[in-house]
């Protein structure tokens, strides 16, 4: 079998682990994926989990009132779908492709194989299943501590996680990878669109940010990273 070559990131799954990504790839399904495409919805069986090669995922759920509020955001690099292959419990959020997408499904009973025969792997899905627990518990504080400006800050900067990755992205305007709307964004903050609109036009004002039409630049990085951090 062909090796694959493609640049692994530091927060890359496998960035450490060429031989356990080399075994995944044999036992997985590789899929493209164009934007707005659905990986898997609500209540499916929780059959298969996912390595993201490169795209940005939106894991979230539709609430009665029609709103779309949006849990995990998932960049190249990422596993996901992993607490209900594990466990073999139905799906408790939908998932669908917010940029055209590469991604490698493999299913419960060769992931169990692939886990069984690779150790280090085995340890580092245990480690991030922990540090999303913890992510959790983080964002609920966030909402409980933090004002929906630096919520919002906090969440610009993670949706330019891979364009600041970058030696010297901090020191030049980035733009974001996808758009989101004001009303994803405010799904994501536990706020309101009026509210995100409000608080981007006083980052615009601040020369933190430069929003269009369906693009939102940031143009100081560092400076809306301190206000992310407060």
């Amino acid at each position: 079998m062909a090796t694959h070559d493609w640049h692994l990131g530091e927060d890359d799954f496998f960035a450490d682990l060429a031989a356990e990504r080399e075994a995944f790839l044999r036992l997985s399904r590789r899929r493209e994926l164009a934007k707005g495409d659905m990986i898997f919805f609500e209540d499916d069986a929780g059959e298969s989990c996912f390595y993201l090669e490169h795209g940005l995922i939106k894991i979230f759920r539709i609430a009665a009132s029609g709103k779309e509020p949006i849990f995990f955001l998932r960049h190249g690099g990422e596993m996901f779908g992993l607490a209900e292959v594990m466990e073999s419990e139905t799906r408790k959020a939908n998932a669908q492709a917010l940029s055209p997408c590469v991604l490698h499904e493999i299913d419960k009973r060769e992931f169990e194989k692939f886990l069984a025969e690779n150790f280090r792997a085995t340890r580092k899905v245990i480690r991030i299943l922990g540090r999303r627990l913890r992510y959790l518990g983080e964002q609920l504080g966030n909402l409980m501590s933090c004002d929906v400006g630096t919520r919002l800050a906090k969440l610009l900067v993670y949706i330019a996680h891979d364009e600041l990755s970058a030696e010297d992205s901090w020191r030049r305007p980035v733009i974001l990878p996808v758009a989101l709307t004001q009303e994803q964004m405010a799904a994501m903050t536990g706020s309101c669109q009026q509210t995100v609109s409000e608080f981007l036009k006083r980052f615009q004002e601040e020369g933190l940010v430069r929003v269009g039409r369906k693009k939102i630049t940031i143009l100081d990085p560092l400076k809306l990273l301190e206000k992310a951090e407060k």
